[in-house]
């Protein structure tokens, strides 16, 4: 690992004076090798920078390695978090941050306190709903997908494909028919059209299970 820059520690040790969330990210071992002196930009400025690191860690790492981007934009939004520790998006996207770090706890509490802000916004939901996929505690990680679902995200693509995909596993084969469908209308693609397939054949054999059922009753 490369040893972090001059001024990113200092940045760092700066922000270790403000809040427990910074201590957070410093144990997680992360590095911070930024050649930028962002103490110097603008709120506009860093959160576009911070912006364009979080994109960067949407996309999927292979090696199982944290990318630069998301220690980058983890960074970047616990210093935009100190300087306004009451904006909405601050709170989510540090929360999405730490879960992909696995610090937990320290991804709810910004999860949390996003929701204190403004209860009725999809987007937490949404990735409180990831939070819990990621764990593979799919009862939980459904129940805020379908919150974030009644609250506005209709229309998202991947809330949809997940939720087809948690009902598919817990063996409610129509109610999976129902999001993939919906996610069909939007996207689709040969993944998602096998995966319809899959179980579209597996609901007509419930369908005949329970039929039989009822008849020998």
């Amino acid at each position: 690992m490369r040893q972090p820059s001059i001024i990113a520690l200092i940045i760092m040790l700066i922000l270790l004076g403000f809040n427990a969330p910074c201590y957070s990210v410093i144990r997680a071992k992360i590095d911070y090798s930024i050649p930028i002196d962002y103490s110097k930009l603008s709120e506009s400025e860093l959160l576009d920078e911070a912006e364009g690191h979080f994109l960067l860690s949407e996309e999927k790492n292979e090696n199982g390695e944290i990318p630069e981007s998301t220690s980058k934009a983890l960074l970047l939004y616990t210093i935009l978090s100190n300087k306004n520790p009451d904006k909405f998006d601050y709170q989510v996207k540090l929360g999405a941050l730490y879960d992909k770090v696995d610090k937990d706890s320290m991804a709810k509490k910004c999860f949390t306190k996003a929701i204190g802000i403004d209860n009725s916004n999809p987007q937490t939901y949404y990735y409180l709903g990831r939070f819990y996929h990621r764990r593979d505690m799919l009862k939980r990680a459904l129940h805020y997908y379908n919150q974030s679902y009644s609250k506005g995200f209709t229309q998202n693509y991947q809330i949809l494909y997940y939720m087809g995909d948690i009902y598919e596993k817990l063996g409610d084969t129509r109610s999976a028919l129902k999001y993939l469908n919906e996610a069909k209308a939007i996207n689709t693609n040969p993944e998602l059209e096998n995966k319809i397939n899959r179980v579209m054949s597996q609901d007509e054999i419930n369908n005949e299970y329970y039929t039989n059922t009822r008849i020998r009753k």
